[in-house]
């Protein structure tokens, strides 16, 4: 009963927190770009952090009993926070494309042994 005790308080527990950090971070996508949103992702990402190690304690602790009807899924729940976790990242920080080189390249290296017209001046 005890065990039973733990458990559950232990997931709800851990499903509170993580929907508290969702329902707090919407507003910070519906004001755009301030000069503090971005440090305002990086403490949620730090605020996320901390909710999985909190997840990961909770699914030691917890364990399935046998013919037990419904358990909480701690992969999903982790899996969704690493989804969360990169979203922000990627926005925080950006995959940008290599700068090119705008000019061609002549490919044509063998060098006739009369001046060119093009190097005289």
């Amino acid at each position: 009963m005890v065990l039973i005790s733990r458990r559950g308080i232990a997931t709800r527990s851990a499903t509170a927190l993580f929907i508290t950090i969702l329902m707090a971070g919407a507003p910070l996508l519906a004001r755009g770009e301030t000069p503090t949103h971005r440090s305002e992702l990086a403490a949620a990402v730090r605020q996320l952090n901390a909710l999985e190690r909190l997840v990961v304690q909770s699914a030691a602790q917890s364990q399935a009993a046998p013919g037990e009807r419904y358990h909480f899924d701690y992969p999903r729940l982790l899996a969704d926070l690493e989804r969360v976790r990169t979203g922000i990242q990627g926005y925080l920080t950006p995959v940008r494309a290599q700068p090119r080189d705008p000019v061609e390249l002549i490919g044509a290296y063998r060098a006739d042994n009369t001046p060119s017209a093009e190097l005289q001046p």
